[in-house]
């Protein structure tokens, strides 16, 4: 039986980059994919006049929705709310690439294929693994990131290749129990999913992929999150069951939600 998947875009500010990622979408990618969502999460840019003009003039395969994040529920408050959409609306597997343009779906298209996915919990893109592009990033981050790979390693006794890439694919039943949902809602929730799993004994795999910076804007402030997930690492070693069962957000949400603005439904 085949899988059925969503992939979702979280964008912000991505108004140069979000064509060249619907791009992606040829027709061998759109065998895989049942619906994309792009997830606006309040951007200050055309964003959502690029996406629309793009859906006007170009046919993907496949249903491509646009949304808007009710609130500004950050990168990882995004995520939630594309788990518990799929997860509601019964799709087997989740897949984020990021609105930026700096990963590409088609390094996860082989294990797909080959239904690799399947054995494991999760697949994320590891851009510091063997096999692995970097293409315009500098050799200070890289090192900066396998130093903290290692010590994500020690900490979590998992091996660990990529903290938080932008390609990640999940599966719906390791997300059914919303083991997230306290997690950060900023761009360190991923740190905290790494945590999460090494907990709850998910079974991972990193894949290797091509990651590239050219005209993306960084929205890491890298001094002040070193430290703040260094500090996260030391809590979950000290305690690991207070830590996954804290909550870490600045501010709770009962429920994430966004508004349809546009959508493109396919038909053969």
């Amino acid at each position: 039986m085949k899988d059925k998947i969503l992939l979702f875009i979280p964008m912000y500010n991505c108004e140069k980059q979000i064509t060249r990622v619907l791009d992606q979408f040829t027709d061998e990618v759109c065998e895989y994919i049942q619906e994309v969502i792009i997830l606006n999460n309040r951007s200050t840019d055309d964003g959502e006049q690029a996406v629309i003009s793009y859906l006007d003039s170009h046919e993907i395969h496949t249903d491509v929705k646009l949304l808007r994040n009710n609130e500004n529920y950050g990168l990882g408050g995004s995520q939630k709310l594309a788990f518990d959409r799929a997860v509601k609306q019964g799709f087997d597997y989740v897949i984020m690439l990021h609105g930026d343009d700096q990963g590409s779906i088609t390094d996860l298209i082989p294990y797909l294929r080959r239904g690799i996915h399947r054995k494991y919990d999760c697949l994320l893109g590891a851009r510091f693994m063997n096999g692995s592009r970097l293409e315009g990033y500098s050799l200070f981050r890289s090192f900066g990131n396998v130093v903290y790979n290692i010590l994500f390693s020690l900490g979590t006794g998992r091996r660990v290749l990529d903290l938080g890439s932008g390609l990640n694919m999940y599966s719906t039943a390791m997300l059914k129990d919303r083991f997230y949902l306290k997690y950060k809602d900023n761009l360190m929730f991923n740190y905290c999913m790494i945590l999460g799993s090494a907990y709850y004994g998910h079974n991972i795999r990193f894949f290797p992929i091509c990651w590239r910076e050219d005209d993306q804007v960084s929205n890491v402030k890298m001094m002040n999150q070193a430290l703040t997930v260094l500090k996260m690492l030391g809590s979950y070693i000290i305690n690991k069951k207070g830590f996954i069962e804290a909550e870490h957000r600045d501010k709770e949400v009962d429920e994430y939600s966004a508004e349809v603005i546009a959508e493109d439904l396919y038909r053969e």
